[in-house]
């Protein structure tokens, strides 16, 4: 059994990218980095980072599904989302993806950072621009045009901070 496994999915690389800071940031060689769509065998690990791109407010079925099989493990989620950086929002987002995980396992916490979108995201803004819905559809390409840069050095900064309490809150529990 491993010490750490991060397990994650990304879409447009955004995950990807923090999944790897994380890992690169744990201690050890008991660790392994797995994109869950990979088709892969997922091995065991005391504990578990388990990242994923923001759809609709949550994690994607595949997320989900293997969130809710693991059973008396530590877990500890990590995102990507393209809209704003709401702290409000971001409460929903991590609520209803760590909603997944059974109670015999213990949370450890979440971490949420912004990410890129696609193209496709702007142009379909774009597309139903009217004059009614200017501003809101304004707002809405400022906003996305803010997260084109992200995930940047500073949220691979914060992803590492997360880590770091991650294992010092594992490690006063075993004192």
């Amino acid at each position: 059994m491993l010490d750490y496994l991060v397990v994650y999915e990304s879409e447009s690389g955004n995950t990807r990218k923090i999944a790897a800071t994380i890992f690169s940031h744990l201690p050890g060689n008991s660790k392994d980095l797995i994109d869950i769509t990979a088709g892969k065998t997922i091995p065991e690990a005391e504990v578990y980072f388990v990242g994923y791109c923001v759809h609709q407010g949550s994690c994607s079925m595949i997320v989900s599904d293997f969130l809710n099989s693991l059973s008396g493990k530590q877990i500890a989620l990590f995102a990507t989302c393209g809209t704003g950086e709401s702290p409000n929002y971001y409460e929903q987002v991590e609520h209803s993806a760590s909603a997944w995980i059974e109670s015999d396992n213990k949370y450890l916490g979440a971490f949420i950072c912004r990410g890129r979108m696609p193209q496709s995201v702007r142009k379909k803004i774009e597309g139903k621009k009217t004059p009614e819905n200017a501003a809101q559809a304004d707002r809405l390409l400022q906003d996305f045009d803010s997260a084109l840069s992200h995930p940047d050095s500073l949220d691979e900064e914060h992803a590492k901070v997360f880590a770091d309490k991650i294992l010092k809150d594992l490690q006063k529990e075993n004192i």
